[in-house]
């Protein structure tokens, strides 16, 4: 059964939902307009899942002046390559595919090994620093407004999570599903035909780096899948504390 026959089903006001983010991401647009002939300010954060597949089809059809941005671990899913190749074709936003700093990569696992992630938080942790973070630092830098696929929905880590969080004075973040429930989601990819990795098909709702991520059973949550040997509490990789992470950082400097 796919995922789409399994999951399409929207709520009941969805069509308020859909006007809210496509409103959202046009006042963006107005408020974080690109210089002429600059690269655009405002981005995509895209794992290439469900949600940001839904993004990435509002910016296009919108044809708004936003960039859209992969971080390729080097661990990531075939499936999940081939799609980041086809939406590279199919985009008409700009797709940045950012990778992290080889010989940091080369150095950690040759002094913990190919499977360090198993062995402790702390170094699962590390990995997703030298992997993610760091290359998220570099997408980024000079932009005034990122965009993501946040849900509410998603974790109790998430329940929180605001359309629009302008806590950094940097930089404002947009998540413009916040309130989009997953049946949400897969009606906007059934009736607009969004291409979406089939690894959805396979009982993946949340997909990340191969080693870290694994299919769910009836009545897990959305992340089980994600780091399932840690406790629920440490289930993240740092993605989206890294704002405020950066101004403690700094602040202490």
């Amino acid at each position: 059964m796919s995922a789409v026959t399994q999951n399409a089903k929207a709520s009941a006001d969805f069509m308020a939902k859909l006007t809210r983010t496509r409103e959202s991401l046009l006042q963006l647009a107005e408020q974080h307009g690109r210089p002429s002939g600059q690269s655009p300010i405002v981005v995509q954060a895209s794992s290439l899942g469900a949600e940001d597949m839904v993004i990435s089809h509002l910016i296009n059809t919108l044809e708004l002046d936003f960039g859209i941005f992969i971080l390729q671990t080097g661990m990531l899913h075939p499936e999940t390559m081939a799609l980041l190749a086809r939406l590279k074709t199919d985009s008409r936003a700009p797709v940045a595919v950012y990778e992290p700093r080889r010989e940091a990569v080369v150095q950690f696992v040759g002094r913990e090994g190919d499977d360090a992630m198993f062995k402790s938080i702390d170094l699962r942790k590390a990995c997703c620093s030298i992997r993610k973070m760091e290359p998220l630092g570099r997408a980024l830098d000079g932009k005034s407004a990122w965009i993501t696929g946040l849900r509410r929905e998603q974790s109790g880590a998430r329940a929180e999570v605001p359309l629009l969080d302008s806590s950094d004075p940097v930089r404002a973040k947009l998540n413009p599903l916040a309130d989009w429930t997953w049946g949400d989601v897969w009606h906007y990819i059934s009736v607009h035909g969004v291409t979406y990795n089939p690894l959805h098909d396979r009982f993946f709702p949340s997909i990340g780096c191969a080693p870290c991520t694994r299919a769910i059973s009836l009545g897990e949550d959305f992340r089980a899948g994600r780091w399932w040997w840690e406790d629920e509490t440490a289930k993240e990789c740092g993605l989206h504390g890294a704002d405020k992470n950066k101004q403690q950082e700094e602040s202490h400097a």
